[in-house]
């Protein structure tokens, strides 16, 4: 049941990703909150088609941030990439810059304002990803960060990147981490979906000021903590 669950709900995925990937074109031609507003009615049908063919819902637990944040979150599947979609209010994602060519939705991440940077770039990917993200933050956005820079198994060690420090330092502003357990029901480059209950909780946040190394203990400590205990619940 469980495959044949994952081989419908990926298939009517691809199929609703296209299709409104090619009647969505006109949204590219219009100012950036048109694609910001897209992209949420693409999640939404995406999460719509998970709980009804799937069986896998999900829950919200702490406060998300309104307006400018800077949110760094536990990556662990291609779910909370559409969650925050929904939870957030247009958030501007730090991103690898080849998502940008993916058809069909790549277009509509450039025109949406999404953070995109070269993994391999250096200081000067660095210094690009600052002034990105201190441009959306200006106008209200939300910075979402995820600090491991990629998907990682609920089980796999931490391993925390140094960008999040930078970007914590640069915008002088509060940073809220986020626990979650999308890869117990969504695993990372996995066919199979599970029914269940994924939750994403927004922890407290860590205040400006803290030098690099104290606040990167902390924000390991703190959602890796949360994280565990959440994937613990759901096992």
């Amino acid at each position: 049941m469980t495959w044949l669950r994952s081989f419908s709900f990926n298939l009517a995925f691809a199929v609703a990703t296209l299709v409104l990937g090619l009647i969505g074109l006109p949204v590219l031609l219009g100012p950036r909150h048109w694609a910001s507003a897209y992209g949420r009615f693409w999640a939404r049908v995406c999460m719509t088609l998970l709980r009804v063919i799937v069986g896998l819902r999900w829950e919200v637990r702490g406060t998300p941030p309104h307006g400018a944040a800077l949110i760094a979150a536990k990556h662990q599947s291609a779910w909370e990439t559409l969650a925050f979609t929904l939870i957030l209010d247009r958030p501007a994602f730090i991103m690898k810059r080849s998502l940008l060519w993916a058809p069909p939705f790549g277009p509509y991440l450039a025109k949406a304002g999404m953070v995109a940077i070269d993994r391999g770039g250096g200081s000067k990917t660095i210094r690009a990803m600052l002034a990105a993200a201190a441009d959306m933050a200006a106008t209200g956005r939300p910075i979402v960060i995820f600090p491991e820079g990629t998907r990682k198994d609920p089980h796999a060690a931490p391993d925390y990147h140094p960008g999040v420090a930078a970007l914590y330092r640069a915008l002088d502003a509060p940073l809220v981490p986020v626990a979650l357990n999308s890869g117990v029901f969504w695993g990372r480059n996995s066919f199979a979906k599970r029914p269940g209950k994924i939750v994403v909780e927004f922890l407290e946040p860590i205040d400006p000021g803290l030098d690099r190394k104290t606040f990167m203990a902390l924000l390991e400590d703190r959602i890796e903590t949360a994280t565990r205990r959440l994937v613990e619940e759901s096992e």
